[in-house]
């Protein structure tokens, strides 16, 4: 088996000693991370090196940032999505690892619908399909995991109607993920589990996570070549509920070997 994770950590140097626990408790072999809102010189490799992991990561000063962490070496890295060369927001890394093709996205949010936020967050959706076909011509494993700021239907959140406007449930964002899944990849969670109301990030504020008022947008794409292996895939919600928590959760689903 091969057990990858995805992780929105929301600040890697707030929840260091939350992310460290946790990978000595879970020991994922592969580990995509997002929201490390931290330059790529402050990203903390001496620690997570001591737990055996190679590390990758983009960066960028109090935003996005994302990594892939791994228990083999890390190879052939494309640090940008393709498609919007002045497009320098740290959102996107992909590389080789145990013989598969992953990435860790993070995909812009969107909100104020009404702003250039969303149609930036539509281009970056075209801009991932497109790359998503090139990987797909490639008849190679594929991952695609990170947190996708897409409610894919309103059994993903638990406030369907307050939540219609959003830029996570608009329909455009919606119809944009479903392009992606029809290209011929398969969402991992929910291949495995048809259960409504099932998150993976609750806010903050208003006793979200106590009152389970959360939202599931941190997602595993995969391509044919990878759910042909895939054995599970589960939200893991104990990391949320511990002190100092991200808001979101890890999920991981393991592969076959």
């Amino acid at each position: 088996m091969v057990k990858i994770a995805t992780w929105n950590v929301n600040s890697i140097k707030a929840r260091l000693p939350n992310l460290l626990d946790w990978l000595e408790t879970a020991s994922p072999d592969v580990v995509l991370l997002q929201e490390l809102k931290c330059v790529e010189e402050n990203f903390p490799r001496r620690e997570l090196e001591a737990l055996e992991y190679h590390c990758a990561a983009v960066g960028q000063k109090s935003y996005n940032g994302v990594a892939i962490l791994s228990k083999q070496p890390i190879e052939d890295l494309v640090g940008r999505l393709p498609g919007e060369p002045e497009d320098e927001q740290a959102r996107y890394l992909e590389g080789s690892t145990f013989g598969l093709r992953v990435a860790a996205l993070y995909l812009p949010n969107g909100n104020p619908v009404q702003s250039e936020k969303y149609p930036y967050k539509l281009r970056w959706m075209a801009r991932l399909e497109a790359h998503a076909r090139t990987l797909l011509e490639s008849e190679r494993p594929v991952l695609l995991g990170g947190d996708y700021n897409v409610c894919p239907s309103d059994d993903d959140v638990y406030d369907p109607e307050g939540f219609r406007n959003d830029a996570l449930c608009r329909p455009e964002s919606r119809q944009a993920f479903r392009r992606l899944v029809n290209l011929g990849l398969t969402e991992a969670w929910r291949a495995l589990h048809a259960t409504p109301h099932v998150y993976s990030y609750w806010d903050y504020t208003a006793r979200a996570f106590d009152n389970d008022n959360g939202l599931r947008i941190d997602h595993f794409l995969l391509s044919p070549q990878a759910a042909d292996r895939l054995a599970t895939c589960e939200i893991d919600r104990e990391p949320r509920g511990k002190p100092k928590a991200s808001d979101h959760t890890p999920v991981v689903c393991e592969l076959m070997a």
